[in-house]
């Protein structure tokens, strides 16, 4: 049986309809109800009339989503690596990375809410159809780095936590992401519930270990906020950190989050969508932020010492926080690796499902999908091999594709013929282009790096 992908199956009957008529006015592919599935969209005045406090909940919820993905088991790998290693030195690479993602993320949800189409969607009506195979083919690998990412580190959770062999926990994962899945089909605000309650999980986790494993040296915390690098390792660690945060799978998912989702009647009532979106995401990411900060002073405060210095891989990680803080620790470390990977998972699955319906305008069964994209991850896990190094690996290649999401996504949103009065302001498109380049040049200087030490 054929399962479309979940936002294609509701929005064929409004793909290819402009944001606006040629006179800059909202078309009616935005102004009329449309049917979404079985159900209608819900206009801004059905959610004002449940309560301010209500509203202001239903406003919230895209940006969570996508924040799930900043702290995936692939997060976990890079901050915990970073933190025993060079203890706070990376400080300033996580915070600056949260920085630009909170940045990237708005945007590419204004994109959604403007035009209503999803960032791949807008490739494939403004770039060629070359351009278009470029950009659809380089996401695909990083779905399977993504995946590789997430199913191995829930795997891991499951594992640490109740003892599943590791093969068979990334089966379990695959299958509850298919579950979190069918939500969405259930309606957007149940997919999305699930989603903050897992993100829920991996916060309150963090914040028990922060606070448990105490130790921590608050100046050099304010000392690691100063930009330097002390080595190569440090250079792969900091394109790592910047791969699991500003990831570019979720850069068109959150587009697509945005597009079909709360119906604005006129302009006012899209700035008011824009304003709690800008919201959305400052809060969204920045609980993201916080908890990857978090991972980094534990793993600083705990493991940054002689004997331990190594200590990055997330098995003796566990093992090491039952033996210095407590079985609560480590079962805090368990539950939220595991409520990461299995939650990242699905968002990871639906991100792929919007990357080859926009790009490509084709759909296969999502069995087929989700097979295609897990195959590294379950051979990582048949074979046994290092998964730490796997994960942190993972991230590097996600950051070699974050420019090929932000380039297209600089030239859709300063468009004005396109975003209309949504259009990026100067500044705006200024500071995206220096995340990009600043991305881009760590990139290369990591390969180079990288070869002339091979040679």
């Amino acid at each position: 049986m054929t399962v479309n992908p979940p936002q294609a199956t509701r929005i064929d009957s409004v793909l290819g309809h402009p944001s606006r008529d040629p006179h800059g006015s909202p078309s009616p592919a935005l102004t009329a109800t449309v049917e979404t599935g079985a159900r209608k969209r819900v206009t801004l005045q059905e959610v004002r009339a449940r309560g301010r406090g209500r509203a202001v909940l239903s406003l919230l919820g895209p940006a969570f989503v996508a924040s799930v993905a900043y702290v995936d088991p692939g997060n976990f790998a890079t901050n915990f690596a970073a933190g025993a290693g060079h203890g706070y030195e990376l400080v300033w690479v996580i915070v600056m990375a949260n920085l630009m993602a909170i940045g990237v993320q708005y945007l590419t949800s204004k994109a959604g809410l403007a035009t209503g189409r999803s960032l791949p969607e807008l490739c494939r009506e403004r770039f060629g159809r070359r351009a278009n195979v470029i950009l659809w083919l380089q996401a695909e690998v990083v779905a399977m780095a993504t995946d590789l990412a997430e199913v191995v580190g829930a795997a891991i959770g499951l594992n640490l936590i109740f003892g599943i062999p590791l093969f068979p926990a990334g089966l379990i994962t695959a299958v509850v992401a298919f579950v979190i899945l069918a939500l969405e089909q259930r309606g957007y605000r149940r997919f999305e519930l699930a989603i903050i309650a897992f993100l829920g999980l991996v916060a309150m986790g963090f914040l028990y270990v922060f606070f448990a494993a105490g130790g921590q040296d608050y100046g050099q915390i304010a000392a690691g906020l100063v930009p330097h690098l002390s080595g190569t390792d440090t250079l792969a660690l900091t394109v790592g950190i910047i791969g699991a945060t500003v990831m570019p799978h979720v850069i068109y998912l959150h587009s697509a989050l945005l597009k079909n989702r709360i119906q604005a009647a006129d302009g006012q009532e899209r700035k008011t969508l824009l304003k709690y979106n800008k919201w959305d995401c400052v809060i969204g990411l920045g609980i993201a932020g916080a908890v990857n900060l978090s991972m980094l002073c534990i793993a600083a405060a705990l493991f940054h010492k002689p004997g331990t210095t190594g200590i990055s891989d997330l098995g003796p990680i566990h093992a090491h926080l039952d033996q210095l803080v407590g079985g609560g620790a480590a079962l805090a470390f368990g539950v939220a690796l595991m409520a990461s990977g299995l939650s990242s998972s699905s968002v990871g699955t639906y991100a792929g499902q919007i990357v080859m319906a926009g790009f490509m305008n084709w759909r296969i069964p999502l069995l087929v999908r989700r097979a295609l994209t897990m195959l590294p991850s379950l051979i990582v896990l048949a074979l046994a091999v290092n998964t730490s190094q796997a994960l942190v690996f993972s991230q590097i290649v996600l950051s070699f594709g974050i420019p090929f999401a932000l380039v297209p996504l600089l030239l859709i949103t300063r468009d004005r013929g396109t975003m209309a009065d949504m259009a990026n302001r100067r500044l705006t498109s200024v500071l995206m282009l220096l995340t990009t380049v600043i991305i881009t040049s760590l990139n290369v200087y990591l390969l180079a790096d990288t070869i002339t030490g091979a040679l």
